[in-house]
């Protein structure tokens, strides 16, 4: 047993502490500086842009950091100016831009960027994205000025869209407060716009180089090019149109709204038998239900199921079968063979969910799918070979792909989905944001689904389970923060507790049925075990240890069908 755990093991896992914000004036105009990156921009307390960053995405989409030198900060009364030099170095090139932000009283702000490949660079997406807010402008009004010059009076999407809702875009402008409109004017290569919620993020993106043209693509050492994005507010807020920087939180209990959800965890099959280890934790955690993944790509089989059937045994908890197929015509042959092992191992199903592989990687909307059985043919399959056992499906990747491939709800018992709140960023404060999409994403699926078909969400952690975008996980020897990586370290940190309770209360205001967050063990876990990746104080622990997430899903599992009352 080694000393109690530094501050920063304790709150995320890791030593690498983020530097905190620096907030930027210049009147009414603020701005927070994040290594780069601006964040909440807002005219006197009004929250205009989410965000507005540089970034160098691989060939994986995965992010590369910048590394920041010659930082020059100039601040006054009305004004202020950054200037840095940036050097980002993906898997496959380094690319080192020039910065220069500017920002006025007026609520004008400017934000250059040049850049020069130092090698050559193979990239997803190079440049500019901007980012805005979801909570104020779902449903709202959108001016675009497109590339061509015309203008379009659109909305932002209140439903979350499974295509881009805006392309060709040369600037958007939307109203801050009556008569009021902020337009943001982006230059320098073409941008259109996507629908983040999709993936969990809590902003409208528009992002340089449409998806339509060819990715991963190739910059070429020393062709330099610049870009600039800039705002710029017409009218004058009157006194008190802003709200309240600080307002006053009073929580009133209000009516009965619902059940609480059942919480659960989802069991990968090379954990099983590891979780097997810690009975006791497993009867003080005691999930409600597992979604136990059997994975025909890998061989799942025999010794998955039976150790699934010794999880239910110890815990109590409703199985639930991830079954993951070949994707071959005859899903009833790669499907018998598994319900006959189930028969013959007698592991009581609450349900199955039947997934073909070739759902597990992402298709863009409009483009061929892959030859593979259809949804009708799955779980017609399914229900043949499971009969009078409750059927899921939907998508075992996130949400945006069940968006963009929507199930025929009538054929199923409950329809699901899972997330991944690190795909687009991995930083602390963009995950944590997620939670706000949540909701959204909910509404969204039940707006195509309907009403009558309940929704189960989950497996969802903070690490990725598997990348539909890439050809694989993000590795993550440093134990930092990486987009798209198996390995979390706030997994191990009460910051992922936080994260754990909100979004399961996020769930549970949308009425969800059930919701399984992470594993037992392994890179998802709630129990350490020693691993093939490094966990800071855990490892140096003798004996079974928890993480802080485990109490709050041990308390979570408790509430179960109790009722749930609303908060205003």
């Amino acid at each position: 047993m080694t000393l109690a755990a530094s501050r920063a093991i304790r709150l995320c896992g890791t030593e690498q502490v983020e530097p905190p914000l620096r907030t930027l004036r210049a009147g009414p105009l603020s701005v927070d500086f994040d290594n780069g990156a601006l964040r909440y921009i807002r005219l006197d307390g009004i929250e205009i842009l989410r965000g507005i960053s540089f970034l160098v995405r691989d060939e994986n989409w995965g992010t590369a950091t910048a590394v920041l030198d010659d930082l020059h900060i100039d601040e006054r009364l009305d004004v202020f100016s950054v200037a840095y030099r940036a050097t980002c170095s993906a898997t496959s090139g380094r690319l080192a831009y020039q910065v220069r932000i500017s920002g006025s009283s007026d609520g004008a702000l400017a934000f250059a960027a040049e850049a020069e490949p130092e090698t050559d660079l193979l990239t997803n997406r190079t440049g500019f994205i901007v980012l805005h807010p979801i909570e104020a402008l779902a449903g709202k009004p959108v001016k675009v000025l497109h590339e061509d010059g015309h203008d379009e009076l659109s909305l932002f999407p209140d439903h979350i869209d499974p295509k881009c809702p805006f392309t060709d875009i040369r600037a958007l402008s939307h109203e801050i407060a009556p008569g009021i409109w902020a337009t943001c004017t982006m230059d320098g290569d073409a941008f259109e716009m996507e629908d983040q919620r999709n993936w969990s993020d809590a902003s409208y993106k528009t992002y340089v180089r449409p998806l339509r043209r060819p990715w991963p693509y190739r910059l070429p050492k020393g062709q330099k090019f610049t870009q600039v994005v800039r705002l710029h507010v017409s009218g004058t807020l009157r006194a008190g149109a802003s709200e309240n920087r600080n307002p006053l939180i009073n929580l009133t209990i209000g009516r009965p709204v619902g059940q609480v959800p059942r919480v659960g965890v989802g069991v990968a099959g090379d954990e099983a038998r590891h979780a097997l280890e810690s009975p006791e934790l497993l009867r003080r955690m005691a999930p409600q239900w597992m979604v136990c993944q059997v994975d025909l790509r890998f061989g799942h089989g025999q010794d998955e199921l039976e150790s699934y059937a010794a999880l239910a045994r110890l815990t109590g908890a409703g199985v639930v079968l991830e079954i993951i197929t070949k994707g071959t015509l005859d899903p009833f042959g790669e499907l018998a063979p598994v319900a006959d092992a189930v028969h013959t191992i007698g592991l009581k199903l609450e349900a199955v969910s039947v997934f073909p592989a070739q759902d597990m990687k992402s298709v863009q909307p409009g483009a061929p799918r892959p030859v593979m059985p259809s949804f009708h043919e799955c779980y017609s399959a399914a229900r043949r070979a499971f009969p009078g056992i409750g059927l899921g499906g939907g998508m075992a990747a996130y949400f945006t792909e069940l968006n963009r491939k929507r199930p025929p709800a009538e054929a199923l018992d409950y329809v699901t989905f899972t997330t991944c709140p690190s795909v687009h960023a991995a930083d602390d404060i963009s995950v944590m944001e997620t939670l706000q999409a949540i909701p959204h994403q909910i509404r969204s699926a039940h707006a195509f689904t309907g009403d009558r078909v309940p929704l189960r969400i989950g497996p969802s952690q903070l690490g990725c389970r598997e990348n539909p975008y890439g050809k694989g996980t993000a590795p993550n020897k440093a134990n930092a923060r990486i987009c798209l990586s198996r390995i979390d370290p706030r997994q191990r940190g009460l910051f992922n507790a936080a994260w754990t309770l909100g979004y399961f209360a996020a769930c549970a205001r949308e009425g969800v049925e059930a919701v399984a967050v992470g594993d037992f063990t392994g890179p998802f876990g709630h129990i350490h075990r020693k691993a093939d990746f490094v966990q800071p104080w855990y490892d140096q622990q003798d004996g079974r240890t928890v993480y802080p997430a485990f109490h709050v899903m041990a308390g979570l599992s408790r509430l179960g069908g109790a009722t749930l009352l609303s908060v205003g």
